[in-house]
């Protein structure tokens, strides 16, 4: 369950019954990526650029409101050192195992900064397990 995440339960969605630890493990981890990502977004830029300068795969693409799309790693990086988020609440997770080596987050967000407006978005990370871990190589933000 995702911090704050009161009303709803996460989904595990598995395709096959021998796979349910794994698939369990996998929801698990990729929850706790995301849920981490929200933690150093709103604790220091410095903290914040450095977690996705570890999480992030080789390549990437992120596509934001407002048309916004950022391919260039060290972009999105430096991107990541702004202004913290003074609180954030996630709720109804669900992890999709689409292959071995793949994982999709969807969830919804409600997040706000001091002296600013809530953000509400539907959010969706897609990793990829590499050697080193899952890397996030995919995410696309849509406000509500």
């Amino acid at each position: 369950m995702l911090a704050g995440d009161r009303e709803s339960s996460p989904c595990v969605i598995v395709h096959d019954d021998e796979k349910r630890p794994d698939m369990e493990r996998t929801h698990d981890e990729l929850i706790a990526l995301e849920t981490a990502g929200w933690a150093a977004l709103s604790s220091t830029p410095e903290a914040a650029a450095a977690f996705y300068e570890r999480v992030l795969d080789r390549t990437v693409v992120m596509l934001l409101p407002g048309g916004m799309v950022l391919d260039d790693r060290a972009a999105i990086v430096k991107s990541m050192a702004g202004q913290p988020w003074s609180s954030y609440e996630l709720h109804d997770s669900r992890v999709v195992r689409l292959t071995d080596d793949t994982g999709l987050v969807t969830y919804g967000v409600v997040a706000e900064r001091d002296g600013g407006p809530a953000y509400s978005a539907l959010m969706s990370s897609l990793y990829v397990l590499r050697q080193d871990g899952w890397k996030l190589a995919f995410h696309q933000q849509t406000p509500r």
